[in-house]
């Protein structure tokens, strides 16, 4: 396994069979993932607990694609420059990363029309998702009470 440490945070760039702070999980496998949940309207994903944008579905396929390819081309251009300790390059990396994701509709000017609130980025049980998260992240027992 190949670490970077940076300001107490561990870096984990061999990820089989590791957690983020590079010990194994038990068995030596990564631990499933499943997708994080939607808010019923879609404009949101939940990642512990907080809201994040997801991109507009009106883009074109073809288009979201260049622009996902852009955005990962970008991040691999801040991790070039932190690396190398090039500051100007990672503040255009950086700036980079900002402006496809203001294209993906991910950041930037909502891209839905019914005059909703932005909450990009707010604790999920601050909001009017609160009841739907409590629900959805409830365990579903496979049992009925007869």
């Amino acid at each position: 396994m190949t670490s970077t440490r940076s300001a107490e945070r561990v870096i984990d760039t061999g990820t089989a069979g590791k957690t983020k702070t590079g010990r194994t999980r038990p068995g030596g496998l990564s631990a499933p993932k499943s997708p994080p949940p939607i808010t019923p309207d879609g404009r949101y994903i939940v990642v512990r607990g907080r809201l994040w944008r997801k991109s507009n579905p009106a883009l074109a396929s073809d288009e979201r694609q260049a622009l996902v390819d852009a955005l990962m081309q970008a991040r691999r251009a801040i991790r070039t420059a932190m690396a190398h300790g090039d500051g100007p390059a990672l503040r255009q990396a950086r700036a980079q990363v900002h402006a496809t994701k203001v294209a993906l509709g991910e950041r930037g000017p909502v891209w839905w029309d019914d005059g909703a609130p932005d909450l990009n980025r707010h604790m999920v049980h601050t909001t009017g998702y609160a009841d739907w998260y409590l629900n959805a992240s409830l365990p579903k027992t496979g049992t009925s009470a007869s």
